[in-house]
């Protein structure tokens, strides 16, 4: 049968009289139509940011939760980017054994919980959090900085990167280096959330979101060596789908791992992004020193921009 127009269409139901057989009418024509009925939209198809939204969200206060809440929400909310029954990974810095969240080594637990739990209330099917310490057991890193805590009473997971996972993998657009050691899951996961803590670092000069995905491999030392290539290297293949700076304390000198509480600075400041390198770099102004090499090399690849001046950022008082 052929395709009738909407005027005709019209036609038939006035017609009809608009009884029952109207409607009878229609459900046969829609049938008889070459015209496909439109699927309606995926629950996971990720939507573009608001017009309004902030491209880096800054956000100042006392209370940690509420600087996550006030700026994700300034970049869209956390539905632009975890969807219903995504599995979700959110990756802190957790690399000494030996700190306490006051010592400001390890992110805030407080800021790694209040992520869960909005992932979780956008309907995630799961959250594990997970690192790789360098200063002790993962277990006691875990413990001792409270993240563990934290994260299981918002209902969270916490994940032993276990030495089976992490496989060789090639990173196509590597320059110093073309493949890495990385955790399986990472690359498997449906959305990768990067919660680093702001801090100095005697080799790379500050720990900010790209340097702290070292955290992901089996063999970080290897990205001492040309670490600003190799670090973007490693970013350009495991790119975090949101950033999220905790500068709630931060470590001035001494970094990675301090141990005096000379050394930290209380900030009560978190910095949030779709744009790790955007993340970093108004991370790195809040210590007064030059750019680090590695935001400058991954802002050169392509991977972000350095240009606050070029983009919208939002500045939460919370």
């Amino acid at each position: 049968m052929s395709t009738i127009d909407r005027r005709q269409f019209l036609e038939r139901m006035l017609a009809l009289g608009g009884t029952a057989l109207a409607t009878a009418a229609f459900l046969s024509l829609l049938s008889c139509s070459k015209e496909p009925t439109p699927e309606p939209p995926s629950d996971n198809t990720t939507p573009p940011p608001p017009v309004d939204a902030a491209y880096v969200a800054v956000a100042r206060g006392d209370d940690p939760a509420t600087l996550v809440q006030r700026s994700v929400d300034a970049l869209g909310g956390i539905g632009r980017f975890v969807k219903l029954g995504n599995d979700v990974i959110i990756k802190p810095n957790i690399c000494s054994a030996y700190r306490t969240p006051e010592y400001a080594a390890t992110t805030n637990p407080e800021v790694v919980a209040a992520l869960v739990a909005l992932c979780l209330g956008a309907g995630a099917k799961r959250v594990r959090v997970m690192d790789r310490s360098f200063d002790g057991s993962a277990e006691d890193a875990y413990a001792n900085s409270g993240i563990a805590a934290a994260v299981q009473a918002a209902g969270g997971e916490m994940e032993l990167m276990a030495t089976m996972k992490f496989q060789d993998t090639a990173i196509p657009n590597g320059k110093s280096i073309t493949s890495c050691n990385v955790y399986r899951d990472i690359l498997q996961t449906d959305v990768l959330i990067d919660v680093p803590i702001a801090k100095d670092h005697s080799m790379a000069g500050l720990t900010l979101g790209m340097k702290n995905l070292l955290g992901v491999v089996s063999n970080p030392g290897k990205y001492h060596t040309d670490m600003a290539e190799r670090v973007t290297d490693l970013t350009s293949l495991v790119m975090p789908d949101l950033t999220v700076v905790d500068a709630v304390r931060i470590l001035m000198n001494n970094g990675p791992t301090g141990g005096s509480l000379n050394d930290v600075k209380r900030m009560n400041t978190v910095i949030a992004s779709h744009d790790i390198v955007a993340a970093d770099a108004y991370a790195s102004t809040l210590f007064g020193k030059t750019l680090p090499d590695i935001v400058r090399a991954g802002a050169r690849r392509g991977l972000g921009t350095t240009d606050l001046a070029s983009v919208k950022i939002e500045e939460i008082a919370a």
